[in-house]
């Protein structure tokens, strides 16, 4: 049994080498523990002090290309490095290296797909009020798009089994933290939450870089994803709700048409009527469509999983001839 922790860095020299540090050298039910530096382009002493510290895998990136595909990229780096299961921890040691085995344990023993660790956001000691509240509502509306109870959704601290690696797909270009749940619900995955502790923050945070920011590309990201696994179920709603809208102005018409002077100075509920139902109607059938292209998806998706895991026996068995 081989666990991998990665950490996706970018220009982390001053914070990394704590970080490192605080990682636990043993598991318990675990034989090895191996770290993976991803690089995200840095352009300061990233990886020579990954290096200098031991670090048995690192990775790297020509060019900055955010956290999401860091995240990625670190998952494919530790598949190919034999990993059965991958934990994902900060650069900037936010999260306690000493909660790791908490994360594992649910994989080890209760069969999990993905653990999570849970940072308790109402009452995160160096989140401020605001902070706290929209964090409860963040994760409150990633649980709906997901379908499953979500304490925490933007915790990037968490555990993945290597089935669940070999299946996880990050399209976003922002984070990987949002789209990976809905897509885990989606596909019934088995997700456990476990709480954690954190630890004082060592610099801002790189990825809101205001609340507005935050907020715009969060929503995006969470609108994306469900439309994306949910196709049917959100233009359904959305036609449906133009439809009944129509339809209500209709029947408005027709009242004042056979009470009211024959609907005399009405004509203009009529024509929104027509225009309402018509839309509504046609975004039905968009999404009929976009269900269809939804199985498509999958088949793609399950054909991606099984070449991956072709891929990496095939470089298993290279590694073993070589």
């Amino acid at each position: 049994m081989k666990v991998i922790i990665q950490i996706p860095c970018y220009n982390e020299e001053d914070t990394l080498p704590e970080t490192l540090r605080d990682l636990p050298r043993e598991i318990l039910g675990v034989d090895v523990v191996e770290y993976l530096i991803i690089d995200d382009g840095s352009t300061d002493g990233t990886v020579d002090i990954a290096r200098s510290l031991g670090v048995q895998h690192i990775v790297r990136h020509g060019r900055n290309q955010g956290l999401a595909s860091a995240f990625l990229t670190g998952l494919q780096a530790a598949l190919q490095a034999g990993a059965d299961i991958i934990v994902n921890t900060d650069a900037d040691n936010q999260y306690r290296g000493a909660d790791i085995s908490r994360l594992v344990q649910p994989l080890l023993e209760q069969g999990a797909d993905i653990v999570v660790g849970d940072r308790v956001v109402t009452q995160h000691p160096y989140f401020s009020p605001l902070k706290r509240r929209l964090q409860q509502l963040g994760s409150w509306v990633v649980g709906m798009a997901a379908g499953v109870s979500i304490p925490d959704a933007t915790s990037g601290f968490r555990a993945l089994s290597r089935e669940a690696a070999l299946r996880t797909l990050v399209l976003s270009n922002y984070s990987y933290t949002l789209e990976t749940l809905i897509q885990a619900g989606a596909r019934r995955m088995a997700v456990e939450y476990v709480p954690i502790h954190t630890n004082p923050q060592t610099r801002p945070s790189r990825l809101m870089r205001s609340m507005t920011h935050f907020l715009t590309n969060s929503g995006a990201t969470i609108l994306r994803a469900y439309a994306m696994y949910r196709p049917l179920r959100v233009f359904l709603t959305l036609g449906g709700g133009m439809f009944l809208a129509g339809l209500a102005l209709g029947l408005r018409f027709l009242y004042f048409y056979y009470f009211e002077n024959g609907g005399l100075g009405h004509v203009q509920s009529l024509i929104l009527m027509a225009v309402l139902m018509i839309v509504g109607f046609q975004t039905c059938l968009i999404g009929l469509l976009a269900d269809l292209v939804g199985f498509n998806r999958q088949i793609l998706e399950e054909n991606l999983y099984r070449l991956r895991k072709i891929e990496l026996e095939l470089n298993k068995h290279a590694d073993q001839d070589a």
